[in-house]
C-alpha cells in the first residue's frame, strides 16, 4: 500500500495524524481554561465528555491517531538512520538552517509520551476509566469522587508539589515538538514552496506559543488553587460532587444509597451519626471527642437540610426547634 510502502506516504500519514493531534491539543487547552473562570461549568463539560458513546468513540479515535503517529515516527526515524548509514557519525557540525527540534523529534516525542502517561494516570484513569468500570475513585482526604467532577481531580493532582514541575517539562517538550511539526506537516502534504513554508513557520510558532502559554497559565492557577484548597472547600463544587455521585450510583442501582462521603458538609454515613464538622465519621461510629455532629449536614437523600433545621441523629432533617417563649412579665 502506498501509505506504508513509500517514504512520502508515511510522511503523509504523519502529517494527517499530526494535524488532528494539534487540533485536539488546542481544544484541550481551551476546555481547561473554563476551569479557571467557571469551575462548576468545567464539571458540566467533564460530565458531557464522560463515558457516553460519543466520548468513547472520540477517545478510541484519539488513541488510534496517537498510536499511528508514534509508530510512523519511529518507522521514519529508523528509515532515515538506515539511509544515512555510518555517515551520520561523521557529522561534526549541524547546518545553521537545521533546527534543533528537527534533530530531536524522537527524543521530544518520548518526553511527551512520558508526560502523557502521568497525565492519563492522574485524570483519565480516575475519571472516564472508572466510569467505564462502574467504580469510584476514593481519595484519602476527599473521600469518593464522582468520575465527572473534574475540579476535585484538579485538587488531587495539582495538590502534589511535583505535578507542576512534570507538567512544565512536558509543555516545554511539546512546544519544541509542535513548532517544528506544525510547518513540517504542511511541507509533507506538498505546501512546501519558499513563501508558504515561511508563513507556516510563523503561524506555527504563534499558534504553539499561545497554546503552550495557556497550558502553563492553567497549570500555575490550578496549583495555586489546589494548595489553597479552593476546589475541595467550595460549597458549590462539593454539592456538584454529591449530585454527580448520586446520579452515578442511581445509574448503577436505581434507588440505592450513595457511598458514605467524608469531610464537612458530606452526606451522613450509613449509621446513626451525622457527619463530623472537622473530619470523617466512620460508619455508625460516634464523632471523635470534641466534635459534635454537624448541625446541618447533607441528609439521607443527598439534599441539604434547610438552614433552620438541624440534622437529626438519624440523618434526617429535624424540625426546627421552637423558639423560646419569653417569660411572662410579673
Amino acid at each position: 500500500m502506498w501509505l506504508t510502502s513509500s517514504s512520502i506516504g508515511r510522511k503523509l500519514v504523519m502529517a494527517i495524524t499530526g494535524i488532528c493531534l494539534v487540533l485536539f491539543v488546542t481544544f484541550h487547552a481551551v476546555m481547561n481554561s473554563v476551569a479557571i473562570f467557571w469551575p462548576s461549568a468545567y464539571n458540566v463539560i467533564c460530565a458531557f465528555l464522560g463515558a457516553n458513546w460519543y466520548a468513547l468513540v472520540g477517545t478510541l479515535g484519539l488513541a488510534l491517531l496517537f498510536i499511528i503517529h508514534i509508530i510512523y515516527a519511529v518507522w521514519l526515524t529508523l528509515q532515515n538512520r538506515k539511509a544515512r548509514g555510518n555517515d551520520r557519525y561523521a557529522v561534526t557540525k549541524k547546518p545553521k538552517q537545521v533546527e534543533w527540534s528537527s534533530q530531536n523529534m524522537l527524543v521530544l516525542g518520548i518526553v511527551i509520551l512520558a508526560f502523557l502517561v502521568v497525565h492519563l494516570i492522574q485524570f483519565w484513569a480516575k475519571m472516564q476509566l472508572q466510569e467505564i468500570r462502574h467504580e469510584l475513585y476514593t481519595d484519602p482526604n476527599l473521600g469518593p469522587v464522582a468520575p465527572a467532577c473534574g475540579t476535585m481531580f484538579l485538587q488531587i493532582a495539582f495538590g502534589q508539589w511535583w505535578t507542576l514541575l512534570i507538567y512544565c517539562i512536558g509543555f516545554v517538550a511539546l512546544w519544541f515538538h509542535m513548532t517544528h511539526g506544525f510547518w513540517s506537516m504542511f511541507q509533507s502534504i506538498g505546501w512546501d514552496n519558499d513563501v508558504w513554508i515561511k508563513r507556516w513557520k510563523c503561524i506555527g510558532n504563534w499558534w504553539t506559543t499561545i497554546v503552550i502559554a495557556l497550558f502553563l497559565a492553567e497549570a500555575i492557577v490550578f496549583t495555586v488553587q489546589a494548595h489553597r484548597g479552593n476546589y475541595a472547600n467550595n460549597p458549590e463544587l462539593q454539592m456538584q460532587n454529591i449530585e454527580m455521585l448520586i446520579e452515578h450510583q442511581n445509574a448503577l442501582v436505581p434507588g440505592s444509597a450513595i457511598p458514605a462521603l467524608m469531610g464537612p458538609g458530606a452526606p451522613c454515613p450509613n449509621g446513626p451519626k451525622a457527619p463530623c464538622p472537622n473530619g470523617p465519621c466512620p460508619d455508625g461510629a460516634p464523632c471523635p471527642d470534641g466534635q459534635a455532629p454537624a448541625p446541618c449536614g447533607q441528609c439521607a437523600p443527598g439534599a441539604p437540610c434547610p438552614p433552620e433545621a438541624p440534622c437529626a441523629p438519624d440523618c434526617q432533617c429535624a424540625p426546627a426547634p421552637a423558639p423560646e417563649q419569653p417569660a411572662p412579665q410579673q
